[in-house]
Order: structure tokens, then C-alpha cells, then sequence
């Protein structure tokens, strides 16, 4: 049996973001960890995310951020482009962290826990 590859895009800053990372190494699961706030996912690796997530492009975005509500992100015309151009050129807006295994299949650790369904 191969082992999964196993990602997390990661801020260290955020206690959620550690605690999933912590729950993954319990798990005896050495993830490939990416600090997207140092390496942000580019606009074709944020579209692939959403749809291993199965959400809509506005769920990724953290509503509760500052810059959401400056840059006008809740209005709800605004198209999966407007969203994703706002969520490359601004990494904290992105929720975290999100857990992807082997390209096929991800969660956002939210709570930590959520992330234990896709190992």
C-alpha cells in the first residue's frame, strides 16, 4: 500500500492552522506543509482547491477579515473570477488551513477534526 501524500496549506499564526497540524503529525502524517501566506496558491491551484472541496468559491473567503470588508467582498454579485482574483492578491482572506490528500480529495480544519474524514 502507498503512503498518501498529504498537504496542508498552513498559517502558522493561526491557532486552527496548528491544531490541525498537530492533529495530522498524531496521526503519525507528515504533511507537506506550504505557509501560503510566504508561497500563496496561484489563481489555477486555489480553483483546483474549491472544487476538491465541493464549495462554492465564496466559501473559501473568510468573512470576518478586515480587507473582506474594505476590498467589498460581500457584495454578492461579485463573479468566482472577482473572488479568486481577491483571494490571490490577498492570502489571509483564504481559510485555513485546508488538508489535501493525494490531489483528490480536501477539507478545511474547521474544526481540526473535519480533516480526519479524508485521511
Amino acid at each position: 500500500m502507498t503512503e498518501s501524500i498529504v498537504t496542508i496549506y498552513h498559517n502558522p499564526r493561526c491557532s486552527k492552522s496548528r491544531q490541525t497540524l498537530q492533529l495530522l503529525e498524531e496521526q503519525d502524517i507528515t504533511p507537506n506543509i506550504i505557509d501560503y501566506m510566504k508561497e500563496p496558491p496561484d489563481k489555477e491551484t486555489i480553483r483546483e482547491i474549491t472544487k476538491l472541496l465541493g464549495i462554492p468559491m465564496r466559501d473559501l473567503l473568510r468573512t470576518n477579515e478586515q480587507v473582506y470588508k474594505d476590498a467589498g467582498l460581500d457584495d454578492i454579485d461579485l463573479t468566482d473570477d472577482d473572488i479568486l482574483e481577491a483571494l490571490s492578491e490577498c492570502p489571509s482572506l483564504l481559510q485555513r488551513p485546508i488538508v489535501i490528500v493525494d490531489n483528490k480529495k480536501a477539507a478545511i480544519g474547521r474544526p481540526p477534526e473535519s480533516v480526519l474524514e479524508i485521511l
